[in-house]
C-alpha cells in the first residue's frame, strides 16, 4: 500500500495514523528492554480474539494498569490488584488473561534471574537466515502464522510455567520485537528494519544476575 506521503508500506496498517507510526517506528526493529519485551508478551496475551489495533490504541492504558509492565513489581501483586485491574475500564478486562500477566510476571523474574535479562532468553530463539523464506512476499507472509522457532519457543515458555503463550502468538512477539524481519520485500521500511537488526548486538547470557 502507498500511503499518502507516497511512502510505500505492507498492507496492513490500512491508512490509520496510528498504526502506521507503529508499523513505521516499531514493528520489526529489534528490542534489547526488558520491560518492552515483557510489556509485548502480555498484550499478544490480551490479544486474543482481539485485533492488535484495539490492544495498540489501549496500550498506555495497559502501561498505567500495569507499572509500565515492571514485571518485578508485578510479580508481587495478588488478589486485589486482579480485581482492581477488572474495574479499569480502559484495558481488557479479562479475568483469566490479567491472572496469567502477574503469573508470568513471576515467571519473567525466574528467567532474568538464569539468563541476565529477558532479552538474553528470548534472543536465544533467533532463527538462522536459512530457516527463513528467501523473500517476503504476501503469499509467503500469509503462510507465517508460526514457525519451527516459535513453536519451540513457546514450548520453552509453557515448560517454565508462561501462560497464553502458544506458537502463534510467540511468532507474532517475535515478528514484533525484531527477531524476524517480516516486512513485506516492496515495503520501505523493510531496509531500515534490516539496517537497525545489523547493528543490533545480540544480548548475551551472563552466570547469574540481571542486566
Amino acid at each position: 500500500m502507498r500511503g499518502d506521503d507516497g511512502i510505500l508500506r505492507c498492507g496492513w496498517p490500512a491508512g490509520h495514523a496510528d498504526y502506521l507510526a507503529y508499523h513505521d517506528r516499531e514493528w520489526g526493529f529489534p528490542v534489547r528492554d526488558d520491560r518492552r519485551l515483557f510489556e509485548k508478551l502480555c498484550l499478544e496475551g490480551f490479544q486474543s480474539g482481539l485485533s492488535w489495533l484495539t490492544i495498540l490504541r489501549k496500550r498506555e492504558n495497559f502501561r498505567r494498569a500495569f507499572a509500565d509492565f515492571e514485571f518485578e513489581r508485578i510479580a508481587r501483586w495478588r488478589g486485589p490488584s486482579v480485581e482492581r485491574l477488572l474495574r479499569d475500564a480502559g484495558i481488557v478486562r479479562h479475568r483469566g488473561k490479567i491472572e496469567s500477566t502477574l503469573h508470568n510476571a513471576r515467571c519473567a523474574c525466574e528467567v532474568a534471574d538464569e539468563f541476565g535479562s529477558l532479552a538474553a532468553f528470548f534472543w536465544r530463539f533467533e532463527p538462522a537466515p536459512a530457516e527463513r523464506p528467501h523473500r517476503i512476499t504476501p503469499a509467503a507472509l500469509a503462510k507465517l502464522t508460526e514457525s519451527a522457532a516459535s513453536r519451540a519457543l513457546s514450548s520453552e515458555l509453557k515448560a517454565r510455567g508462561f501462560r497464553f503463550v502458544g506458537p502463534t502468538t510467540a511468532y507474532a512477539f517475535m515478528q514484533a520485537m525484531g527477531l524476524v524481519n517480516d516486512h513485506l520485500e516492496r515495503c520501505e521500511i523493510r531496509g531500515e528494519v534490516a539496517a537497525a537488526r545489523k547493528r543490533f548486538r545480540v544480548p548475551g547470557r551472563r552466570a547469574s544476575g540481571r542486566t
